[in-house]
């Protein structure tokens, strides 16, 4: 089965059967769930935002939910080709009641999904999401009458709305970029990232700009998530071009991964680290990640005296961690920085501007900055699991069994050792249990995380 359904939405391959991938019968099933929704919530006419990456079969998804949210009466504007922050600021700019974002973020060509949108521009809570599983799951929707059809109007994604609210953060020094003169590479994987991200260094006044696979036709040249594995030729280009910095975004670009000037990676991790130093710098706020992020972050808060917290995993958790606390910055170790006076999401044109405000501020060569960072290696591991097997339990032994550390259980079980910390978590998808470890180098977070391994199998 290639079809995922969660509270965030729903997530397949095209083609296949209904039920098994994403069919067009799925998207007209899940899209009318959501029209439910939104009647729940809101009376009188209803209007949606929709925005698509630039997979090839974007449009014909968009087609068939902007034609089911017309049959539930709903008006949809139509972007077409955007990034996820595009659509999530435009909800509210367009006083709408609530955004769908087509895209399977950083999953293959043959993959889409349906993001869900809140009349905010942020993602659905889990008891919203569940509330439309459970409609779609009971065909639990309606459709109107001929004369109550909802209308689609077109207003394409220009980014101009997106790029002058990013160059509007008090912190984006666009003067210390200009004086910089950066040469830059780009791989934006063919998709929208290919469209927004030149537009954003034009206007940051970056003019040296070597774009690599920024033609937005679907077609990734390589694996769409922004892992070191998959950046080897723009990591060759731009030492090669001997560029200050490489750029790469997912196709939905919300994720951020840089590369330094040697081609070496900067690290997806370091992305947050590196623009919460430069914010919290200009002005003093609590700051968050989620509990598999980077201890880098803990330190950057401390270095400035604020303080720091941890959410659940998934960036609906951290946004929530994120307004209960008041942060001014925080995001995911995948590269996602949230900046709160911009929206609530993560956003690769934010993280952008202000890493290259803070390069352009410190005068310093990538490699260097990084070297400037606490040093810190994250293990990824997992524990292939039987169904007779009680996660929980052992979730639960796990924690009493390191009682004397400092533990939170929030999302499994996370225990923080002076030199490192290991974070446990049951798949909510796979029969496993991840095991995320992380120390000061690559060496001691493999043996953290084969010690927690060791011992988890013994009681198994």
């Amino acid at each position: 089965m290639t079809l995922i359904k969660s509270i965030s939405g729903i997530r397949g391959t095209i083609g296949g059967k209904t039920g098994d991938n994403l069919t067009p019968l799925d998207l007209v099933k899940f899209a009318s769930a959501y029209a439910k929704w939104l009647r729940t919530n809101e009376k009188g006419s209803l209007k949606v935002i929709v925005g698509r990456d630039a997979r090839i079969s974007g449009e014909f998804v968009s087609s068939i939910v902007s034609q089911s949210l017309v049959a539930c009466g709903i008006d949809v504007i139509d972007l077409g080709l955007s990034t996820t922050p595009g659509v999530e600021m435009t909800v509210p700019y367009l006083k709408a009641n609530g955004g769908i974002i087509l895209t399977a973020s950083h999953n293959p060509k043959e993959w889409n999904a349906l993001k869900l949108l809140n009349n905010k521009g942020e993602f659905l809570s889990a008891e919203e999401g569940e509330k439309i599983l459970k409609f779609a799951e009971m065909d639990d929707f309606e459709y109107v009458n001929v004369d109550s059809l909802g209308e689609i109007s077109s207003i394409p994604d220009d980014g101009h709305y997106h790029i002058e609210k990013v160059l509007s953060l008090p912190w984006v020094n666009i003067q210390a970029i200009k004086e910089a003169n950066f040469s830059v590479t780009i791989d934006a994987v063919n998709s929208t990232g290919g469209i927004f991200i030149p537009k954003l260094l034009s206007a940051l006044g970056v003019n040296k700009i070597h774009k690599i696979y920024c033609e937005p036709n679907g077609h990734f040249p390589h694996n769409p998530e922004p892992l070191p594995e998959n950046l080897t030729e723009i990591s060759t280009r731009t030492k090669e071009l001997k560029a200050d910095l490489g750029i790469v975004v997912d196709p939905d670009v919300d994720r951020l991964a840089l590369i330094c000037e040697d081609g070496s990676m900067f690290g997806e991790e370091y992305t947050l680290v590196a623009v919460a130093d430069y914010v919290l710098g200009k002005q003093k706020g609590n700051v968050v990640s989620n509990l598999s992020s980077t201890r880098a972050l803990r330190d950057i808060a401390t270095k400035h005296n604020v303080e720091y917290f941890a959410s659940a995993v998934g960036e609906v958790n951290v946004v929530s961690k994120m307004k209960e606390v008041k942060a001014i910055i925080g995001g995911e170790g995948n590269g996602g920085i949230i900046v709160p006076a911009l929206h609530y999401g993560r956003d690769a044109l934010a993280g952008i501007a202000l890493f290259l405000s803070l390069l352009a501020e410190k005068k310093m060569k990538m490699t260097a900055l990084k070297q400037s960072y606490p040093a810190y290696h994250i293990s990824k591991n997992k524990i292939q699991l039987t169904p007779e097997i009680n996660v929980d339990l052992l979730l639960d032994k796990f924690a009493s069994h390191h009682q004397n550390e400092e533990v939170n259980s929030i999302d499994g079980v996370k225990v923080d050792f002076k030199e490192g910390w290991v974070h446990l978590r049951k798949s909510n998808t796979e029969p496993i249990i991840r095991i995320y470890s992380e120390a000061n180098n690559e060496k001691d977070a493999n043996e953290l995380a084969n010690t927690t391994i060791r011992l988890i199998e013994s009681w198994i």
